[in-house]
């Protein structure tokens, strides 16, 4: 997947019988799904021409005109859709998209090397860096906060740490 896409929502299947599909967004203001149209599939090829009509429990009700029936928008669910990096607002220094997080080495700041963000997770009470732990398949759910992660480099790739005394 090109560095120039980022993920900022799913399809989740049809949504009613008359070719409407249940959205999820990624974005920080949910409603913006709709100002990045057209998004992209995960292949780069598919064009989807994305209008919101209304939101529904987690998430919203949208037309997307490639497609007209039902089982259309069934065979789409799970889709992710992106959109150009170039459309995207500019983040504030100290605030980073999921994307640009994952694959980032982490060090402690001793410069011991802790692991690999593997995801972005957000379960309600902030988000936590998901850091596989070096030559296992451990992963370590590390609070993304200035306190724990004083440091986030994206031009080396690196992100240092001061976790919780025990979390590693």
């Amino acid at each position: 997947m090109s560095e120039d896409r980022v993920c900022v929502g799913a399809i989740g299947g049809a949504y009613g019988v008359r070719g409407e599909l249940r959205i999820k967004s990624f974005c920080a203001v949910a409603e913006d799904i709709e100002s990045y149209s057209p998004l992209t599939g995960e292949d780069g090829d598919s064009t989807f021409h994305l209008a919101l009509i209304r939101p529904i429990k987690n998430g919203f009700a949208a037309r997307i005109a490639e497609v007209a029936t039902k089982e259309e928008a069934d065979a789409l669910k799970g889709t992710q859709l992106f959109a150009d990096r170039s459309q995207l607002p500019d983040l504030p220094d100290d605030e980073f998209y999921h994307a640009d997080l994952i694959g980032l080495e982490v060090y402690d700041t001793g410069g011991t090397r802790l692991g690999t963000i593997k995801t972005v997770v957000d379960h309600g009470a902030g988000d936590l860096l998901d850091v596989q732990r070096p030559g296992t398949s451990e992963t370590v759910l590390l609070p993304f906060t200035r306190v724990a992660v004083p440091t986030v480099d994206l031009a080396s790739g690196r992100v240092i740490a001061d976790p919780p005394d025990g979390l590693f």
